[in-house]
């Protein structure tokens, strides 16, 4: 599926919000013993990501077969005497190991031969219609398999997209620092089960209050809403109380904040309550 021309009129351009440049186009197909759909999607900024890659893996590779190229040509000319005499089968091993990225062996030709003195000597070539082939068919695609046959396209592919949410949640779940998990101070599997439970409601917790804050338009990953609402403190100044036996009175404030920790504190009603003095 990925060799299909990105000009294949199979393909359908996605019309949803936050899909643009995306297209794609499906099949049903038996996989691992059952029959599942298969979604080839195109994504033009995978694409260029992935072509700015390719470039430099092949300008990489093509200056270390032109180093190689030279360095048997001295040999050959009498210039290098030192070390081990290559092999047919060494420069190839070493050609290889120029060529081990993703696609420099389709978008580079090596032929090695042996010269009138017995000298390997390399010959290589990088063809511009490999290079147009390889931007045609393989570049900018993923293939998505699922069991979901009722889901359409962009569905398929937002629930692709969105795993990296869930990775997320499970990184910050491991974080020593802002981690919902750790401590661990538990040794039976009953208080396990408890503590995963509650760090379960806290990382929902957490989600919530970022969801709110996301919603009134305060664009903040979930490290950068905890460190902002960790910087604020409260105090409470506490005075004299004018007679015996009155309770003394008390202000509630808040520490010096930024624009941010501000509206934070408006979107999720954070404003302390203010007692008389």
């Amino acid at each position: 599926m990925a060799a299909v021309s990105n000009q294949d009129a199979r393909w359908q351009p996605a019309t949803e919000p936050g899909l643009e440049g995306t297209k794609s186009w499906r099949v049903q197909q038996v996989v691992y013993g059952k029959e599942r759909t298969l979604v080839m999607t195109y994504n033009q900024n995978l694409y260029e990501s992935q072509w700015a890659t390719a470039q430099h893996d092949l300008a990489q590779a093509l200056s270390q077969l032109a180093a190689l190229q030279r360095n048997l040509l001295d040999r050959a000319a009498g210039l290098v005497k030192g070390g081990s005499a290559p092999t047919v089968e060494s420069v190839k091993r070493k050609c290889e190991q120029m060529l081990h990225r993703q696609h420099l062996r389709q978008l580079v030709a090596t032929t090695v031969t042996l010269d009138a003195g017995g000298v390997p000597q390399l010959t290589y070539e990088a063809p511009a219609n490999e290079q147009e082939k390889l931007k045609d068919t393989h570049l900018g695609k993923t293939l998505l398999i699922t069991g979901h046959k009722q889901w359409t396209d962009a569905q398929i592919i937002r629930a692709y997209r969105s795993q990296f949410v869930i990775e997320e949640i499970f990184h910050e779940m491991k974080d020593r620092h802002s981690g919902a998990w750790w401590p661990l101070h538990h040794w039976t599997d009953s208080k396990t089960e408890v503590h995963g439970l509650y760090c379960t409601i806290a990382v929902l917790l957490r989600a919530l209050l970022w969801r709110r804050a996301q919603r009134a338009g305060l664009q903040l990953s979930m490290s950068a809403l905890l460190e902002k609402l960790s910087q604020m403190r409260q105090v409470i100044n506490v005075f004299p109380s004018k007679r015996a036996g009155q309770p003394k009175p008390e202000q509630t404030v808040l520490t010096q904040r930024d624009e941010t920790q501000q509206k934070l504190i408006e979107i999720l009603g954070l404003q302390p309550s203010q007692s008389a003095i």
